[in-house]
């Protein structure tokens, strides 16, 4: 009595998978279909009971499944080929290919399965054996595109490249492979070059082509100046093609991303929160919006957002790194917990070793800090990480490490008023340096006028040596054009140092308005206020003072990511 294979493929094709799994126990255990006598079925039938068992995220389970599909589908060719001839001489009772002992597996899209299940479960190096045994001719783009990604993992640049190449030699519509190539330092003609030219019958035809292409062209050289850390340029790009495609979630997301990278975080805000208005489900880059709402102090929104992750989708990494900035200020080492998470369900999240680095800087422990900026670095530098690693050496005071690591952010990105603030922050740390300091931030102002952070830093050491004139007449430059609750920080603190407490308690009061959990703000008016009653504030809670200093640092640290 057998199972008819027919019902098992029915089941598969109408997604009921539960009844799919357990169908396919009796069809890979009927005692007419065995491996002496019929491997070809015995294979089949592996494969389909695989399928269901994928389909039900069963993933190892379906790994032995093909496994032994594979195993059995080697078999056949084993045989005693006068048996074959024998069948083939007796075939006038049936013409199908299962009458001839001929296997429908097809072996290298079994392998493909195989792979795909071994990267679900973060064996890459498994994948990859899997898809090495695949011959080049035989892969189609969802094969060489999986190529590409385990390469790229594995840092065969090479070979990640060549096997992206192919993607988009095939079709250019492929936005994983644009995207990689990119940011492996592939230059965007090259990858335009790769897109098949479409055959065209006139002129005018040949016209609409190249108009359709366009965007994609445009697409290509945005990625590629972001890869390139062209920030201004890749910003401007995704504009042009934002006006083509108004409400283009996908542009709206990489403009948000980029915006968030280069401080701009209004309008990263802004970017991240018409993406949720359009769709409230997406999840893709929602960490990056969690980083910025918790550095305006926007718990409300915060925890809206972290609430709403989790129904969406709780094993997503975005979701768990969201997590840790909602946890961070309440328990650092449950924060930390939830960054590990992120990193177990995808290693190359950038954000979560960004975030890792932050923590780590929270909890004064700068060398871990080190080389979790470093593991970002290593996946994909970007100015944040170049961020990181200059905090956490001047943390350790290896000054040496710091200035070499801002040098390499100017280098990488010669035209960024932050990458030459990043080396003036490390020539400020000496006293021998200031007045380098004051040369890279001054040049970083001419560079990028609006730079709030420059500008700050630039105060603080007006302040340091003893020209709060000059702080306070630069500081107020910025009134007019920010509404920023460090700006009204810092010139409360010049006011406070020169004596003159009223302008000083209007500014603090000015920056609890703008950000009701301004920290350094609350202290430094507990402590004006002391002043203002004739209490010294010095006198009975010295460790106080040392709060509100390291609280200012940390205020300048925010401002900097």
């Amino acid at each position: 009595m057998d199972v008819p294979k027919d019902y098992m493929t029915t089941l598969l094709d109408h997604g009921l998978f539960a009844s799919a799994q357990m169908l396919g126990s009796f069809l890979v255990s009927s005692s007419s279909v065995n491996l002496d006598t019929s491997p070809h079925l015995k294979a089949e039938n592996l494969v389909l009971l695989g399928d269901a068992l994928l389909r039900e995220k069963e993933y190892k389970r379906a790994v032995h499944a093909y496994k032994q599909a594979l195993h059995c589908h080697r078999i056949i060719p084993k045989q005693n080929a006068s048996a074959v001839r024998s069948s083939l001489s007796a075939s006038t009772r049936s013409s199908s290919p299962n009458s001839f002992n001929i296997s429908t597996v097809n072996e290298n899209e079994v392998k493909f399965k195989i792979a795909s299940l071994y990267c679900v479960l973060n064996e890459n190096r498994a994948a990859l054996v899997e898809m090495e045994g695949i011959p080049s001719k035989a892969r189609n783009m969802q094969m060489n595109l999986l190529m590409g990604k385990l390469y790229r993992n594995s840092r065969h640049t090479r070979a990640a490249i060549t096997c992206y190449k192919e993607c988009l030699r095939h079709c250019p519509c492929i936005i994983e492979a644009i995207i990689a190539l990119a940011e492996m330092g592939v230059a965007a003609k090259d990858i335009i070059s790769l897109f098949p030219q479409t055959p065209t019958r006139g002129a005018r035809s040949t016209f609409d082509h190249f108009d359709s292409s366009r965007w994609l062209q445009r697409y290509v050289e945005a990625q590629c100046c972001i890869a390139s850390n062209d920030y201004k340029g890749g910003l401007e790009f995704f504009a042009e093609l934002l006006r083509r495609f108004p409400n283009n979630i996908h542009i709206l997301l990489e403009m948000a991303k980029v915006e968030a990278i280069i401080g701009k975080t209004e309008e990263a805000i802004t970017d991240f929160e018409k993406v949720r208005s359009i769709d409230p489900y997406v999840i893709t880059y929602m960490d990056e919006y969690a980083m910025l709402l918790k550095l305006k102090s926007d718990n409300s929104k915060l925890h809206r957002l972290v609430h709403d992750l989790l129904n969406i989708d709780p094993n997503r990494p975005e979701v768990f790194v969201a997590l840790s900035v909602l946890w961070e200020r309440r328990d650092e080492r449950g924060a930390l917990s939830y960054i590990e998470k992120s990193i177990r369900i995808d290693e190359r999240h950038i954000p979560g070793y960004i975030m890792k680095g932050n923590i780590y800087l929270s909890m004064n422990r700068p060398e871990a800090a080190v080389v979790a900026f470093r593991g970002a670095q290593q996946l994909r530098p970007d100015l944040r990480s170049y961020q990181g690693l200059v905090r956490s050496y001047l943390a350790i005071s290896n000054i040496k490490e710091a200035l070499y690591a801002a040098r390499e952010a100017m280098k990488a990105m010669p035209q960024s008023a932050k990458a030459l603030k990043l080396v003036g922050d490390v020539h400020a740390s000496s006293t021998s340096g200031r007045e380098k300091a004051k040369k890279f931030y001054e040049s970083a102002l001419r560079l990028e006028p609006g730079y709030l952070g420059a500008a700050l830093a630039l105060a603080e050491l007006h302040v340091i040596e003893g020209r709060n004139g000059d702080a306070v007449t630069l500081l107020e430059r910025y009134l007019k054009d920010w509404a920023d609750d460090s700006l009204h920080v810092k010139l409360a603190q010049v006011f406070a140092a020169t004596n003159m407490l009223q302008d000083a308690l209007s500014h603090y009061h000015a920056a609890l308005r703008i950000n009701p959990q301004n920290e350094a703000a609350n202290k430094g008016l507990d402590r004006l206020e002391k002043q203002l009653k004739g209490v010294d504030p010095d006198a009975p809670e010295e460790d106080e003072e040392n709060d509100v200093e390291d609280a200012d640092a940390d205020q300048e640290e925010t401002e900097l990511l």
